[in-house]
């Protein structure tokens, strides 16, 4: 096999990282990616623990004269969103990554790339391995399914971890270092299904809107990107106004963390409404282009005719479905006053599926405020009251605080300073890190996140910098170095 990122420096970095493209982890498939991590530890001769939710945890004593040092934990996740454009053959439960070097980045054809948070366990593992890097003693942490609830750090067991520092490396921009993230739940809404016999008077279409950016359902949240889903609704309430349709399925998205950036509807309708239909349909595709021009430029609805439809939703279901679709809170619901430019609250509808005996509605809500995160959950509460519906909140994840007082944060724009010649910057983060449990976890340890430049994550055209993987893995050297 073509080793694609063999001749980039740091060569045991993109060595590590590319083994890892090859190897299946999407959340809640982490098994074997684990395993790898236990066996790179054993045939290091480091200690190691794989614990029985499948994080692992290896560590390494300090270098010669850094033996009595501060233990520093390096922590990222090994698992990645697996998105991939629509109509690409792949299978992430098998199929390595399809790398492309273009220029200064690393793409794929087509997927996801899980640079997010691939490259931090790379680093780790090329740290690990060093033989000539003086450092601290070092605890390595690999948690699981950090992009679906975090569960790998709420199952973490204390006893297996302790140290002094915390480094995450699950940031996504070189010189910012983060000293404060969003916390979050997983807010799903579950309307039951009447389901009523078809009219086979009718005909039936398939209604897509596809085409869209989508992204970090964080990161992205403030670029005013199209979600799938809400365009969705808004179509068909038009279209259940105008001409009264009947709708059999709906679906969209494809993780509740990334904008949703493609949906379908299945409709039926009264065969001389069918040019109506058509111009409604037409009429959107010219409102939704022009809102969306410059953020999401792209967005297109496909019609196809489809036959055999059996059933269709009830009166009361599908007024319900419209009314969650149009009413759920989605994108920045408040800015920060204290941080200039964070997203203090937010709320993406990610993933919509239709099942036997339910349509199910599923979200993510971060806020950097507690108390905001409520008022959302209340929001969707009453909505879900008014149309006989059931919320259920699932991995609810705690908010990471700014300290004021933090060495490891000093020490930090201290070294980037000597090292770039220039300030780094101090910012908090909208989306979810795993930091906000470690307080839980291990105690009141002090903590940063830090990350090369990674772009579009959570999309198909993920990338990331070669020359800003670089810098910032020297960079963390220099930082490990020295810390004594």
């Amino acid at each position: 096999m073509v080793n694609v990122l063999s001749g980039f420096e740091p060569k045991a970095v993109f060595k590590f990282f590319e083994e890892l493209t090859r190897i299946p982890r999407g959340s809640g498939n982490e098994k074997q990616v684990s395993d790898y991590l236990v066996k790179f530890a054993k045939d290091n001769r480091l200690e190691v623990i794989q614990e029985e939710c499948l994080n692992v945890i290896i560590k390494k004593p300090g270098t010669k004269g850094y033996e009595n040092a501060p233990t520093v934990i390096l922590q990222g996740h090994m698992d990645m969103v697996c998105v991939k454009d629509e109509d690409l053959e792949f299978d992430f439960t098998k199929d390595p990554i399809p790398l492309v070097v273009d220029g200064d980045m690393i793409r794929t054809k087509g997927t996801t790339l899980g640079a997010d948070n691939g490259i931090a366990v790379a680093m780790i593992m090329a740290i690990l391995e060093s033989k000539d890097l003086p450092h601290p003693p070092l605890v390595a942490l690999f948690t699981v399914s950090e992009e679906t609830g975090m569960d790998g750090v709420l199952n973490l067991n204390p006893e297996n971890v302790s140290g002094d520092i915390l480094i995450n490396i699950d940031s996504e921009e070189e010189g910012t270092i983060l000293a404060s993230c969003a916390g979050g739940v997983d807010n799903i809404i579950h309307l039951p299904v009447e389901w009523n016999e078809a009219d086979n008077s009718k005909i039936g279409y398939e209604i897509s809107i596809k085409g869209l950016i989508g992204g970090h359902s964080g990161m992205e949240i403030d670029k005013n990107r199209a979600n799938a889903i809400k365009l969705l609704g808004r179509l068909l309430e038009a279209l259940d106004r105008e001409i009264n349709i009947d709708i059999a399925n709906v679906s969209g998205g494809e993780k509740k963390n990334a904008i949703a950036k493609m949906s379908k509807a299945v409709v039926m309708i009264n065969k001389e409404d069918e040019e109506r239909f058509k111009h409604i349909v037409d009429e959107y595709q010219k409102i939704f282009s022009n809102e969306y021009k410059t953020a999401d430029p792209n967005i297109s609805i496909k019609l196809e005719r489809v036959d055999g439809i059996q059933r269709v939703f009830g009166l009361k279901t599908k007024k319900g479905l419209i009314s969650i679709l149009r009413l759920i809170p989605n994108g920045v619901q408040t800015m920060s006053a204290d941080i200039k430019g964070l997203v203090e609250s937010s709320n993406n509808i990610g993933v919509l599926t239709t099942k036997e005996e339910e349509i199910v509605f599923d979200s993510a809500v971060r806020s950097s405020v507690r108390s905001l995160k409520k008022e959302i959950n209340d929001r969707i509460q009453n909505i879900c009251d008014l149309v006989g519906a059931k919320m259920e909140l699932v991995s609810d994840y705690p908010e990471w605080e700014f300290k004021a007082e933090s060495p490891i944060r000093d020490l930090m724009v201290e070294v980037y300073k000597d090292m770039f010649g220039k300030e780094a910057k101090v910012d908090a983060i909208h989306a979810g890190l795993e930091c906000g449990f470690f307080k839980e976890k291990i105690g009141d340890i002090d903590m940063v996140s830090i990350g090369p430049n990674i772009y579009d994550v959570h999309t198909p055209n993920e990338h990331i910098s070669i020359s800003s993987t670089k810098r910032v893995f020297e960079f963390l050297c220099e930082v490990l170095k020295r810390i004594k």
